[in-house]
């Protein structure tokens, strides 16, 4: 039976760790799992087998670390894993007395996208693609994406199975302790990116404990409207000798699933440490629940990486629009001149009003479809605010909505048959809410009922497409009062007829309505007014203006969406202050907490011409990172800003140091980074690295895999007296423990920091290191009380 269709009525129960079963059959530090597929596929083949009949009917190939970055062709090839991979599970399959089904693994790249690291998108999407390809010859039911922290890689490798297998599609994200992933993406920008890129399931695996992860289901149940997936870790690692284990039995990590299971979840399983006992109990418990299906929660959401908007009743959703070069001869000079640091700058100033940003680069002799995309990629990198993406072209339209991290807007499709058929497809593809014009073949509609029948035409042809209502927002044209005064109050009308025989939601844009007129604030603040009682959700406005903003909360208070006043009460205030001010483009201190690097260079000159080096060090560069970093401890800032920021800064070193006389470090202190022997992942140690050096520290990164011989000649070269060390797998933690007890008996006065997914401050301890750090920051702090 299709795996989609035998999950209509039954549970899927995932398998557990293969890793800790590996370990448990000598599997060595060091050692890469993923070619016992060919040195040992009995055993691999055993295992399978034992989770399905310990009651698993879906089990993952061997195949997590299986990419291009980590097999190089060095002893076995990738398609030869791969291969060897899939047969082994399908062999397991077969043999089982039931219905099972072999799922291909696909874990995390190990490498950070841009602008964060240095992957670029397309590169990432080329990995994928490569493994996509190659398993896709082999019988294999469903692919599995897991373990990601990063929701565009996620995205990457969505495209690529979608456009190479039409396999069915199950993503999971792992998630820390503030219900954000490492790079920051909430659960909320998750549910609505992977919904919108139309995988079949979606949920979240690793991450820690099903105790702690009880409250990420709960809100994943509350938005989801497709099968949720839960395989959690037996806990947290523990050292016991010289194994790995973990603090959850198969009992209790039973008794933690059961209310997980009371939230309408479909799919279970076990990740790191979870065996055959733990399956076996899950199983059996499970087979004694009534099905349930998903909910389909009907929720308008657009997301970018790190924030979701909902359009519901509670507010009008601004979207500003500001980054529109019609009328705007310095932004139009910008695009010409592919100057992205001035509509990163007018993003930021909407960013403090607007829900929503419109990016529209309609020029003319430009490439839009490249201006659009790098447009669309620049400002993501530097706000959390979700976008629009305008364009009538479906080229430029589909350039920036692969790259775009998250679900957009998309502005616009109209009832013209072209139009209908080149961009309806392209929502139905990449997810996104679509606006739809009331215009078609005949020209603008101007009555009510003409709008009506245009709209209802694009609503038909869009659910043709599998885009719901939910994902239709329907714009029924701004008119200019000064000339078509006549016919402005149908645009009024419209927006509640349409509502009320189409159930979809309404834009409108309101500065063309004033055009031609004095005192155009007035005009278009009482026209939104109107617009806002017959029922508007959003609004494309100028978010820089005070009328406008004010009269929208007003509408919002006296219209009942703003309940007991709170927004107007707790808003206004921010609303009034001048957000057109340009200054704050011109202090360093602002510049490295924006992130702006373009605009480094340039201040830290300024003020070098007038300031002493260490006087812009400790009070403009220090004092940045530190608040950046206060941010980042409150959860009010994310990775990628922290990142932004600390290359911001090296732009500024870069001008400091030539000043300092060829001197490379004011400090000259000194610190060797390293991940341990056997592991081969250097994400957190690469973003430790570039914070300490802004701090200004010395590092010295032997990079990963290293043994414990290297580091110690590093020591006794360079006289190092801090050393921090990196594992992110449960496999290399011993290795950790191994390299530590080395360095402390070539000399006890070393200090060394450690940090990793798989680490605790409690085994930090134990293994005997210094100092814990649970994220970058903590290395910094580490480093900042070692050397005090």
């Amino acid at each position: 039976m299709n795996i989609k269709k035998y999950m209509e009525d039954n549970y899927l129960i995932f398998d557990g760790a293969m890793g800790s079963l590996l370990q448990q059959n000598g599997l060595k530090a060091g050692e890469v799992p993923e070619f016992l597929n060919i040195t040992n596929p009995s055993l691999i083949e055993e295992i399978h087998y034992n989770y399905l009949k310990a009651g698993s009917n879906i089990v993952l190939t061997n195949t997590f670390q299986a990419n291009p970055f980590k097999i190089k062709d060095d002893k076995y090839s990738l398609s030869e894993v791969i291969k060897s991979a899939i047969n082994n599970a399908r062999n397991a399959v077969d043999k089982i007395d039931k219905q099972a089904y072999v799922a291909y693994d696909i874990g995390p790249l190990g490498q950070l996208l841009k602008p964060s690291g240095t992957l670029s998108f397309e590169d990432a999407y080329d990995a994928f693609k490569e493994i996509v390809v190659e398993a896709n010859k082999y019988n294999i039911d469903v692919f599995v994406v897991e373990t990601c922290s990063d929701l565009l890689e996620m995205k990457a490798a969505i495209l690529a199975i979608k456009e190479h297998s039409d396999k069915p599609v199950f993503s999971t994200m792992t998630f820390q302790e503030n219900q954000r992933t490492l790079v920051g993406n909430d659960i909320y920008s998750v549910i609505t990116t992977l919904e919108g890129l139309k995988v079949d399931a979606l949920g979240l695996n690793c991450s820690f404990g099903p105790k702690e992860m009880l409250p990420l289901i709960e809100e994943f149940n509350k938005y989801a409207s497709i099968p949720i997936i839960v395989q959690p870790n037996a806990g947290m690692p523990i050292l016991n000798g010289d194994e790995i284990k973990y603090d959850i039995d198969e009992n209790d990590f039973l008794e933690y699933m059961k209310p997980i299971l009371e939230n309408n979840v479909q799919i279970v399983g076990g990740c790191c440490g979870t065996e055959y006992a733990h399956i076996e109990l899950l199983a059996n418990y499970v087979s004694t629940l009534k099905h349930k299906n998903p909910v389909n929660k009907n929720l308008t959401m657009v997301a970018s990486g790190m924030k979701t908007v909902v359009l519901d009743d509670s507010k009008i959703i601004r979207i500003g629009e500001r980054i529109n070069p019609t009328g705007k001869k310095d932004l139009e000079q910008a695009l010409r001149d592919n100057n992205y640091n001035y509509l990163i700058k007018e993003a930021i100033k909407q960013e403090e009003g607007a829900d929503v940003l419109d990016i529209n680069v309609g020029i003319t002799n430009i490439d839009e479809s490249v201006i659009l995309k790098n447009s669309v990629e620049q400002i993501q990198s530097y706000v959390k605010t979700p976008l629009q993406i305008d364009s009538s072209n479906a080229k430029s339209i589909e350039a920036a909505l692969r790259t775009y991290n998250g679900k957009a807007i998309i502005n616009s499709v109209n009832g013209k048959e072209e139009s209908m058929n080149e961009i309806l497809p392209l929502v139905a593809k990449y997810g996104g809410v679509i606006i739809g014009l009331c215009l078609d073949k005949n020209g603008l509609a101007f009555s009510a009922k003409d709008k009506l029948e245009v709209a209802r035409k694009i609503v038909n042809r869009a659910k043709e497409y599998g885009i719901e209502s939910k994902d239709i927002l329907i714009d029924t044209l701004t008119l200019t009062a000064s000339a078509q005064q006549a016919d402005v109050l149908a645009t009024i009308q419209a927006i509640s007829l349409i509502k009320k025989e189409l159930g979809v939601k309404t834009v409108l844009g309101a500065s063309n309505v004033s055009y031609g007129l004095p005192n155009r604030d007035l005009i278009n603040a009482s026209f939104l007014s109107m617009a806002a009682y017959a029922g508007l959700d959003a609004c494309i406005i100028n978010t820089g203006s005070t009328s406008t903003m004010n009269t929208l909360m007003a509408c919002e208070v006296l219209l009942n969406k703003d309940k007991n006043s709170n927004n107007y009460i707790a808003s206004f205030q921010d609303y009034s202050v001048n957000v057109s001010d340009d200054k704050s483009t011109h202090d360093l201190k602002t510049i490295i907490i924006k992130g702006l690097k373009d605009e480094a260079i340039k201040a830290c000159k300024k003020e070098l011409e007038t300031r002493d080096v260490l006087d812009i060090i400790e009070n403009d560069i220090v004092k940045a990172l530190d608040y950046v970093g206060n941010k980042f401890e409150k959860k009010e800032l994310f990775l990628p800003q922290l990142i932004q920021s600390a290359q911001t800064v090296s732009e500024a070193f870069e001008v400091i140091k030539k000043q300092m006389s060829g001197s490379q470090n004011q400090k000259n202190e000194k610190i060797i980074l390293a991940t341990v022997k056997g592991d081969v992942h250097d994400i957190g140690k690469n973003i430790v690295k570039m914070l300490l050096e802004n701090y200004g520290y010395e590092i010295i990164d032997l990079g990963k895999d290293v043994d414990s011989k290297t580091i110690i000649d590093c020591i006794k070269e360079n006289d190092v007296k801090l050393v921090g060390l990196s594992a992110l797998m449960t496999t290399t933690v011993i290795n950790m423990e191994e390299t530590i007890r080395l360095i402390k008996e070539y000399d006890n006065q070393i200090k060394i920091m450690v940090g990793g997914a798989v680490l605790t401050e409690e085994y930090a301890k134990k293994i005997n290191a210094d100092y814990y750090c649970k994220d970058a920051l903590s290395g910094v702090d580490a480093a900042k009380s070692f050397f005090k």
